[in-house]
């Protein structure tokens, strides 16, 4: 399977969950922890996922109930490798692992997202694009961007440790420094409700 066909998702679990006050993507909704609402979202829909976690005891902890077998597409478990630096390590560390040009990126925190989502996404790949980045005030695309429900290229690495290095970790930062297609969210092809993250306790 080619880089380009090659469907690859990272999804981010390094935050450390202060308004929610603990683990978020190990937090039971419904009947199962969020992160496995996304894991069952991405099945039969991706090659890979990397799951970027910031430290070794939280990667066996997900190890222990993320049931690899279950899932139509491999998974990774990644340490993010430089901590404390937010979403921009995260994708940086995620990034180095995938096996495809471009790669999803969704946080643990976001167990609404659909196939539909999923899929739209990657029919936006453009080779002369760095990212794609949904949006929701076409007035303010780059204010009112979802760059955590993005898809961003390899060719992006390079930038992300400039940033790092620079102490730049606003993720809108990078985005800016890309040549970016924009894709809006119009509640037809993109609904509002699948952007929604779970922050806190009342959220659930």
């Amino acid at each position: 399977m080619s880089m380009i066909k090659m469907k690859s998702c990272i999804v981010l679990c390094g935050g450390q969950s202060r308004r929610m006050g603990r683990d978020k993507g190990s937090l039971v909704i419904g009947d199962k922890p969020m992160i496995s609402h996304i894991l069952s979202t991405l099945n039969n829909e991706i090659d890979e996922a990397i799951i970027v976690l910031n430290n070794q005891d939280r990667i066996e902890k997900y190890r222990k109930f993320i049931e690899k077998y279950t899932y139509s597409f491999k998974i990774t478990f990644v340490e993010d490798e430089i901590k404390n630096k937010g979403p921009l390590s995260g994708i940086k560390s995620g990034l180095k692992y995938t096996h495809s040009q471009y790669s999803l990126v969704l946080p643990c925190d976001s167990p609404y997202i659909s196939k539909k989502l999923v899929n739209y996404l990657f029919s936006q790949i453009e080779d002369e694009y760095d990212c794609i980045v949904p949006y929701h005030d076409k007035n303010n695309k780059l204010q009112t961007s979802e760059p955590l429900h993005s898809i961003y290229s390899q060719n992006v690495v390079d930038k992300i440790e400039k940033l790092i290095k620079k102490d730049i970790l606003h993720i809108k930062g990078l985005i800016e420094t890309l040549n970016c297609k924009y894709v809006e969210i119009d509640n037809k092809k993109l609904l509002k409700e699948e952007f929604k993250n779970l922050n806190r306790p009342e959220d659930i």
